[in-house]
């Protein structure tokens, strides 16, 4: 397979011509430029996947010639680099993003070799998408039998997606949940809705959860082994009946060398309904051996505040049925400020999952909301993408 291509503009010779052997250290094909007519030229010539640009250039500056950019409908992915500061860059970034590009991150001077390493990778990597393609998923009305559960159960067919958690007051990364996708040899993939009610149906459910939670404690414990990172699983209310498995899960933790406290486990309000006693012990036990518990969906069922009392959660999700709506119903808003009042008062976090757009974001924040997830932040990712997406939001943050 070829190197992938790079080209730097910055009008310091030394400059450019350091990030060209950075980059050719991370096996890229690299020229760098220190005009921007000649920058232009080799554009043309080169065709480059990444691009380097300087903001302050004394002929053109760095936001004009992103603007040539767009309108030449460069698909390149871009990194930004200045010494003026991170508000100058991230005003630069969304004045590209604007335009259209593609932006792989912003980066301080002095450029090191592993901050450019987190942004674009290695020029020798396959290139792997950063985005579980959700909207090309199959949604064909297919019928799963239990026999086909139990083969892509064998064949190991079962992958996990993971979406990001930032706290709201910062953008920090704060933790990723897990999500299931079925990797079908015919269908292509396969979204959790169309498979996980089947598995609970048919008694697969538990064979299912332990694969889903051994991927993601080893992934998780590969990718963030010295970190506070907190990693969020789903749990079904069908593994809700055998007290045994808070030890299974424990027992799981020290295999992969994960401390309890960083897993949130999540439940939906109606879980603890199937056995009310048992969940009551079982969750009680989860939090005696450090699992943190967070009630999903909230506001969305008829017992929200009945087992917000007699369960031990540390946690409350807002449901996005009501985020998505926040811009445009005074009803979604006035219910998300009270679940978050409700949480604090209670000594919770509040998450707010389904955050599409930079006014709900604002919005939360001005509520004192603590963790947020949706698209406008980060769509589900593989595992490695993951892991990268978490390296750049920290370095970008100056973690």
């Amino acid at each position: 397979m070829t190197n992938r291509r790079m080209l730097i503009l910055d009008d310091d010779p030394a400059v450019a011509q350091t990030i060209q052997w950075m980059a050719e250290s991370l096996a890229f094909e690299a020229e760098s430029v220190t005009c921007p007519s000649e920058f232009f030229e080799r554009l043309d010539r080169m065709r480059p996947e990444i691009i380097t640009i300087d903001l302050a250039m004394p002929e053109l500056d760095g936001v004009e010639i992103m603007r040539l950019l767009a309108e030449r409908k460069c698909s390149a992915q871009i990194v930004i680099s200045s010494g003026m500061g991170t508000r100058v860059l991230d005003a630069a970034q969304r004045s590209a993003l604007e335009h259209g590009l593609s932006i792989a991150g912003v980066i301080s001077k002095p450029i090191s070799r592993d901050a450019l390493r987190v942004l674009v990778g290695r020029g020798s990597e396959l290139d792997q998408p950063v985005w579980v393609e959700e909207e090309s998923s199959n949604r064909e009305e297919v019928e799963i039998s239990k026999a086909d559960l139990q083969e892509a159960l064998d064949r190991n067919e079962f992958e996990m997606a993971y979406q990001p958690k930032v706290e709201c007051k910062s953008d920090v990364p704060a933790g990723l949940e897990a999500l299931v996708r079925w990797r079908h040899p015919a269908r292509g993939i396969v979204m959790p809705d169309l498979f996980i009610s089947i598995a609970e149906a048919t008694g697969l459910i538990d064979a299912l959860t332990v694969q889903i939670f051994d991927k993601s404690l080893a992934w998780f414990s590969q990718s963030f082994p010295k970190s506070d990172m907190k990693l969020s699983l789903n749990i079904s209310a069908r593994s809700l009946v055998d007290i045994h498995v808070a030890d299974n899960l424990s027992d799981l933790c020290r295999r992969y060398s994960v401390a309890p406290e960083c897993v949130v486990l999540e439940l939906t309000e109606t879980s603890a309904m199937v056995d009310p006693i048992l969940s009551l012990d079982l969750m009680t036990r989860f939090r005696v051996k450090g699992f943190q518990l967070s009630i999903d969906d909230f506001g969305t069922g008829y017992s929200s505040m009945v087992q917000l009392v007699r369960l031990p959660f540390s946690e409350i999700k807002v449901d996005k049925s009501f985020v998505t709506q926040a811009q445009k119903s005074r009803e979604s808003r006035t219910i998300i400020k009270s679940i978050i009042d409700l949480g604090h008062s209670l000594g919770l976090l509040v998450t707010a999952e389904g955050v599409e757009d930079q006014e709900t974001m604002d919005y939360l924040k001005s509520l004192g909301c603590d963790l947020a997830q949706g698209y406008l932040i980060a769509r589900p990712m593989w595992g490695e993408a993951a892991k990268i997406w978490v390296e750049r939001r920290e370095l970008l943050s100056g973690d």
